[in-house]
């Protein structure tokens, strides 16, 4: 187990054992931050589903009211007059199947957002085994395979953030920076907890989400009543 920081456990320390509600936990996971950088402020989700059945997975998307502190680099794969539709948008990096190759001969991964046409899908393909575990590989659900390039790059641009309940059941995401005022990381909080209330599947059985945090990047996590916040989790 790695060695805990005394900074940690005094942080740790200010925390009550007992769930908080939103407005409360995103105050005190401000109060409690002690590293020096601008720390990501994440929410985890423990869901009482198994992802392992098809019907009982849990992903999707939604755009943060208030972005995300940091602009997302872009890549668009497409051809044709969607390539100056890309660049328009304000897509970092665009091209067809050349950008293809590059990631395939260079693993090139300076960006963090792959949004391409139908058309270069059969291409796009071919790096399943590379975008696939970082959690970028285009896919139709989360809009992210799509004609509409303008929006896609738009909506990525403006903090749209992409879920997913991992192995173990449980979703892990970003809300903002601990730098954000209360009221926004408060707001996006929200809004991506709601968004995965709303994400449960029809196969699910019992109480939905099991447990909650709320914590920065460095810093310990915080436990959420999400039912106390009007989110219906069962």
């Amino acid at each position: 187990m790695a060695k805990v920081g005394k900074k940690y456990l005094a942080a740790a320390k200010q925390i009550e054992a007992r769930e908080y509600q939103l407005p409360e936990a995103v105050n005190l996971v401000k109060k409690i931050k002690f590293a020096k950088f601008d720390e990501t402020v994440e929410v985890h989700l423990r869901l009482g589903v198994d992802p392992k059945h098809a019907d009982q997975m849990v992903r999707g998307t939604i755009v943060l009211p208030n972005g995300l502190g940091k602009s997302k680099k872009v890549l668009v794969i497409t051809s044709g007059d969607k390539l100056r539709e890309a660049e328009a948008a304000g897509a970092d990096f665009f091209g067809g199947e050349e950008m293809v190759t590059k990631i395939q001969a260079e693993n090139w991964m300076d960006y963090d957002a792959v949004i391409a046409t139908p058309d270069m899908m059969r291409s796009v393909g071919r790096l399943g085994k590379v975008l696939g575990p970082r959690g970028l590989m285009p896919n139709p659900k989360t809009g992210t395979v799509t004609t509409d390039v303008a929006k896609a790059v738009q909506e990525v641009k403006a903090g749209k953030v992409e879920f997913r309940v991992d192995k173990g059941g449980v979703i892990h995401a970003p809300v903002g920076k601990i730098s954000f005022d209360a009221a926004k990381l408060l707001e996006n909080a929200t809004t991506l907890i709601g968004a995965v209330v709303r994400a449960k599947p029809a196969a699910a059985k019992g109480k939905y989400v099991k447990s909650a945090t709320l914590c920065s990047t460095m810093g310990p996590g915080v436990g959420l009543d999400v039912t106390g916040y009007n989110l219906k989790t069962t």
